[in-house]
């Protein structure tokens, strides 16, 4: 049993009960409320159920080890249920430990090249290749949003949403300069360069989290560059964005990967949101002067995290000095064994035993 917990399976009970109330049925506003907070606690007390149920049958096949006969039956059983307990039991605490304001289904991750020219490019592109793949094998929705073609392959800049149950809580922490250690395919001696490449991980706001004047934007039509044919030749479709509200918080955001200039101007309209509340969470994280400490890092683009050495075939993480000898499979998607140890570090300092 999880206090806790236990309050909130009582407010979703006492929740269900009021959606099959007659007077809030009826009543569209009161009824919207309700609806509303059961959905946000549905995601937490389902996984809780789950738990509960376990548990006691847990309880009942451990009660039958006494019995010389259906011991072997209750063991059997029981290596299946302990595993699956300990996972939801896992599960439930972390999202405890998610503060209720930071749990984003939507995410918008950008990528850019760093120092190191082409290369830099193709390792920006070789990222957006890991990061994509990965999504897909959680079963998330992968949006692409936009894109800047490097002149040799890969990107000088990419942009894309990703949407899907748990998405934040696994690529919260990918944000800041990722740094590759290869031989280049254009090197005829042999030798290793060093290049870079940035990632930021945007929790993708609504429109009522971050309100946008018109007043404070700017924006004009242009032509599309890059690959995309007569169509991208002729027509103005791309879309470039100023957010001037305050020298120290002016910006700027292109958009260009889709045909319409609606769509693009939707779309960036989305990236300046999410990059608008990037700048709301970091000026409330300095606030939490405990939380900026942390060695899982504060989410800056600039701070070195990770380096992948090919040579090695090494992928270390500088934040918790860990490091995997399977960066070929952690470059085809299978992202879990480089992230799981930044969940498992983050856990144990929420709870106090880092």
């Amino acid at each position: 049993m999880i206090p806790a917990m236990d309050l909130k399976l009582a407010r979703f009970r006492e929740l269900e009960a009021q959606m099959a109330d007659p007077d809030v049925a009826g009543n569209h506003a009161r009824f919207s409320v309700v609806a509303k907070e059961l959905a946000a606690l549905t995601k937490q007390v389902r996984p809780y159920q789950e738990l509960l149920e376990v548990e006691a049958a847990v309880r009942g096949a451990e009660a039958l080890l006494a019995d010389a006969d259906m011991a072997p039956l209750a063991e059997e059983e029981l290596a299946q249920l302990r595993p699956k307990r300990d996972a939801l039991q896992t599960k439930v605490e972390d999202q405890l430990l998610v503060d209720p304001d930071e749990d984003f289904d939507t995410l918008i991750v950008e990528i850019r090249a760093g120092t190191g020219g082409d290369e830099a490019a193709l390792f920006a592109g070789n990222l957006y290749e890991m990061y994509t793949r990965y999504a897909r094998t959680k079963g998330w929705h992968v949006e692409e949003i936009a894109y800047s073609p490097g002149e040799a392959g890969g990107f000088k800049e990419v942009s894309f949403g990703v949407k899907g149950d748990d998405v934040y809580r696994w690529l919260r922490y990918e944000s800041g300069g990722h740094r590759v250690q290869r031989v280049p395919a254009t090197e005829t001696q042999g030798r290793i360069h060093t290049s870079a490449a940035t990632v930021a991980v945007l929790p993708e706001p609504d429109e009522v989290q971050v309100t946008i004047n018109p007043q404070d934007i700017e924006w004009e039509r242009m032509r599309a560059g890059g690959a995309g044919g007569q169509h991208v030749n002729k027509t103005e479709s791309a879309v470039r964005i100023w957010y001037k509200k305050g020298t120290p918080e002016e910006m700027e955001v292109k958009c260009q990967d889709e045909r319409s200039q609606g769509k693009n101007y939707e779309q960036a309209m989305r990236v300046l949101r999410s990059r608008l509340f990037e700048k709301q969470q970091q000026k409330l994280h300095k606030e939490r002067s405990d939380m900026r400490k942390s060695l899982i890092g504060t989410g800056d683009r600039n701070a070195r995290i990770r380096t992948y050495n090919f040579p090695q075939n090494r992928v270390t993480d500088h934040r918790i000095e860990f490091t995997l000898y399977k960066l070929d499979t952690v470059m085809t998607g299978e992202m879990d064994g480089i992230i799981q140890p930044l969940l498992d570090h983050a856990r144990r300092e929420k709870l106090g035993g880092a």
